[in-house]
């Protein structure tokens, strides 16, 4: 299957076409390839944030929580309020929806999540070099609606082949809450294998 890549990262044409108009333009001006490609930049030269989302359902998918996860142990976390409960897979009502709600203060409607990530992402506006890693090309769909489109002064890169599969399994061990976002997130940045970034993981 053909791929679309956009700074280093890439994206099954089949999720493109699912994609906004906003993002099906930016996509549209982006060349074709095969696989990944190592990653440009070695630990401690640039920022990464470990993006993680859930949603609702893989064919009527709307957006239910988001978590990023900063290198240096910054985070996100925001849940909907306003997401089509009634598009939720079985496996969504069992694995995701029964551990939502366990920080009451990160519930957004889904305009008033767009702006607190926004203005959480802007935190970062002076790193040289500013990356948002994801293990599944969903997470960054879902991201780029709801901030209508590719966040400017970011890259983007798939590190689903660079996590170490041995180490996020043991966080897990350590940190229940799988299919949790910001669990999920936290457990992929514990997993880079190219990384310092494990220690102080909470």
């Amino acid at each position: 299957m053909n791929r679309l890549a956009w700074c280093g990262f890439t994206l099954d044409e089949s999720v493109a076409r699912r994609s906004n108009p906003a993002i099906r333009d930016t996509l549209a001006t982006l060349r074709w390839v095969d696989g990944d490609g190592p990653g440009q930049f070695s630990a401690g030269e640039r920022m990464r944030l470990f993006v993680d989302t859930e949603f609702t359902d893989f064919i009527d998918c709307d957006l239910v929580s988001i978590a990023l996860v900063a290198d240096d142990g910054r985070e996100f976390y925001g849940e909907r309020s306003d997401y089509d409960r009634a598009s939720c897979s079985e496996f969504v009502r069992a694995a995701v929806l029964p551990q939502l709600g366990q920080y009451p203060d990160h519930v957004f409607t889904r305009e008033a999540l767009r702006a607190a990530l926004a203005a959480w992402l802007n935190q970062f506006a002076d790193e040289l070099e500013r990356v948002l890693c994801f293990d599944y090309g969903g997470d960054w769909e879902l991201l780029c609606d709801l901030l209508d489109g590719p966040p400017a002064g970011w890259q983007a890169r798939h590190v689903g082949q660079l996590l170490d599969a041995g180490r996020q399994e043991d966080y897990y061990r350590e940190h229940p809450g799988r299919h949790h976002a910001l669990v999920d997130a936290r457990a992929n940045r514990h997993a880079m294998m190219d990384s310092d970034a494990s220690s102080g993981t909470p």
